[in-house]
């Protein structure tokens, strides 16, 4: 089934974790057996003639067998957690420097627009952005642990030497990482290779060390330290069959998944001249990261090769240049050098935002092959058709999604959009999207339930300029708004993450009733400003049935949404329900559905595995589709319910 290419991928990312697992402990078992090789004849005097075999059943035989898988294990526990903070700590690891969402550079700003309109066109928070300033060569890289808490790394070449088009491509396919769900496997990949590193790193250190030692100390001293330098350059040699099995894990793991994600690049910005002249002048110039000494670390995550080596036909984690832009079009390397040879001594084009083949109004950095723009927000109340199961849209940017976000953030006013980017602006939209539909006269009123010690006191001038805004744009705008704002507010520290919900949560108890909007945003602030966003959600369900309960309490919520009556709401509940019963015993519909329990509920039903997800999206659209059409608010609903599941939905396009 087409819906099954988000969640299929999903599914295969993780069994990849697993083939990675097992890869690494065929390495941990052949570098172990090569040091115990070594130990066995450095000992073979005080073990006279045992065999290999038997010596390895001695205490010499098993202290060296612990030893090395301690210090292999250790060396990758120690990355592991020091990588737990995601994708800015391996950002910080290669010291990028963040770009503020309010820069005035204007190859920062293209940058960020092109980001932001492949963000909302599908359906993925704005991830934030790194510069790694002191890095000539053309390169990207997405890390994280859930699309949530992305980031994308570029270097200062990628900015300066590639033009929009280009740039789009690179990042539509950064992109594409985030939605195959690899990002996770090239975090833990960095983990693993530090471990399997470590053996080469100590031989180096004591090979170094006897070096140094022999020249101090007596004859007699010194053969001592030859002994001790002929075991670290064995060590030495065992740690460079480390590398070339730590390479070849990276080659297995990666050069697949790079040729999808060109694919997808492709799909993404119907231009594959984008990606391939990206390609292309990396071939021509470099990739590589010369700065930074985790270049080889990093390879397997970046656009391109990002380090030297040797073998690289075997061991390199990207397919060569060549065949890469061969696979998006046959003829498309002839035509790059043709292009090449005729701009050969002349000025390159513009690469800033003011570039004239591509001159775009202030905010739309657009996708070039975009359909004509639609309306970017639908009227409030206007209800739409639509066809096939919604689920379908799941992980994927079409060109009418391209073309929606093209237009969003062109209508979008320059100090509406602006004021998104600054800390005070986030947190003041948070506020003014939660009154923005209630009488002029009441919304003063409920921000002073804010509690004015929480340090985030409502400022009536910078709500008052956002609010004709949001009325003006209508209901479509305000969950993009709010994706838009996420760079911002992911500035705050957990303290004052904490603070900002109670804040929203007082304003969405001053009038004594919950719509539809104040959940969807409630529950996107706490998925996504919550202590442990960059957790790794394990999977723990394998089938319906250990989740009836919370789909009990999501489907209840949903039928009362989707129809009036009760006798309605009974029917649509069992039609969501039938597919998951796990007993021909009936199943009641809930009286009421707590902002507790929706919590709960989808707190399990994101720990299904990823093949079953698409069933629940399916049946949640059954609830509120009863009646063949939707509304902005009903979408929304979904669009949070799908995210709060790690499946990320694009927009509705009126």
């Amino acid at each position: 089934m087409a819906h099954q290419g988000f969640f299929q991928r999903q599914a295969n990312a993780r069994r990849s974790t697993s083939v990675l697992v097992l890869l690494f402990l065929l390495a941990v078992t052949l570098i172990t057996v090569s040091v115990c090789i070594v130990g066995y004849y450095v000992t073979r005097s005080e073990t006279s003639n045992l065999s290999f075999i038997d010596w390895l059943q001695t205490s010499h035989g098993l202290y060296t067998a612990l030893a090395v898988i301690g210090v292999i294990g250790a060396g990758s526990l120690v990355r592991w957690i020091d990588l737990a903070g995601g994708g800015q700590r391996v950002a910080r690891m290669v010291n990028a420097r963040a770009i503020d969402p309010a820069t005035q550079d204007a190859d920062e700003r293209r940058l960020r627009n092109v980001v932001e309109e492949m963000a909302i066109a599908s359906g993925i928070s704005v991830p934030d952005l790194y510069i790694m300033d002191q890095e000539t060569g053309i390169n990207a890289f997405v890390a994280g642990y859930s699309p949530g808490e992305a980031v994308m790394v570029v270097t200062h070449g990628t900015l300066t030497q590639l033009s929009r088009d280009e740039l789009q491509g690179v990042v539509a396919h950064e992109f594409s990482h985030i939605l195959n769900g690899d990002m996770r496997l090239n975090v833990r990949l960095i983990a693993i290779l530090a471990g399997i590193l470590m053996i080469g790193q100590i031989g180096s250190f004591l090979l170094q060390t006897a070096f140094a030692s022999s020249s101090r100390y007596t004859s007699r001293n010194s053969r001592g330290g030859t002994a001790f330098g002929i075991v670290g350059l064995a060590l030495m040699v065992i740690g460079y069959i480390g590398v070339f099995f730590g390479r070849l894990i990276q080659s297995a793991v990666s050069r697949q998944r790079e040729m999808l994600a060109d694919a997808s690049s492709v799909q993404f910005t119907r231009n594959p001249d984008g990606i391939a002249g990206a390609l292309f002048k990396i071939g021509e110039k470099s990739g590589y990261l010369d700065t930074t000494s985790h270049a080889s670390d990093m390879n397997h995550m970046c656009f391109s090769e990002s380090a030297r080596m040797k073998f690289s036909s075997l061991l390199a984690s990207h397919p060569p240049i060549p065949k890469r832009i061969d696979a998006i079009a046959p003829d498309m390397m002839a035509r790059l050098r043709s292009r090449y040879r005729k701009t050969q001594g002349e000025a390159p084009p513009p690469s800033s935002a003011a570039s004239t083949s591509h001159v775009q109004p202030e905010g739309t950095a657009g996708f070039t092959a975009a359909t004509p723009q639609p309306t970017a927000t639908a009227s409030p109340g206007t209800r739409q058709s639509l066809n096939g199961s919604l689920s379908a849209s799941v992980g994927t940017a079409s060109t009418a999604s391209e073309g929606y976000a093209q237009a969003l953030l062109s209508q979008l006013p320059s100090s509406f959009r602006n004021s998104l980017y600054t800390r005070a602006g986030a947190v003041q939209l948070c506020y003014a999207l939660l009154i923005c539909d209630r009488p002029a006269q009441e919304q003063q009123q409920h921000l002073d339930k804010i509690d004015p010690e929480s340090g985030f006191t409502p400022d009536p001038d910078l709500i008052g300029q956002l609010l004709p805004s949001l009325s003006m744009l209508g209901p479509g705008v305000r969950l993009p708004s709010l994706e838009l704002a996420m760079p911002a507010l992911r500035k705050l520290d957990p303290e004052e993450r904490e603070k900002l919900i109670a804040a929203c949560e007082a304003l969405i108890r001053a009038d004594q009733r919950l719509d539809l909007f104040e959940l969807t945003m409630i529950g996107f602030l706490r998925k996504h400003l919550a202590a442990d966003t960059a957790r790794v959600v394990p999977v723990k369900y394998r089938s319906y049935r250990p989740v009836q309960q919370p789909l009990t309490v999501l489907f209840s919520l949903l039928a009362r949404l989707g129809a009036r009556s009760g006798e309605d709401q009974q029917a649509l509940f069992e039609d969501a329900m039938n597919a998951f019963k796990s007993g021909k015993q009936p199943v009641a519909l809930l009286e009421k559905v707590t902002l507790k329990q929706l919590r709960d509920a989808l707190w399990h039903l994101n720990r299904v595995s990823a093949l079953l997800k698409p069933g629940i999206i399916d049946a949640c659209c059954h609830c509120v589709l009863s009646d063949g059409e939707i509304e902005a608010r009903e979408y929304e609903m979904i669009r949070l319910i799908a995210d709060q599941l790690d499946c990320p939905m694009p927009p509705l396009q009126s």
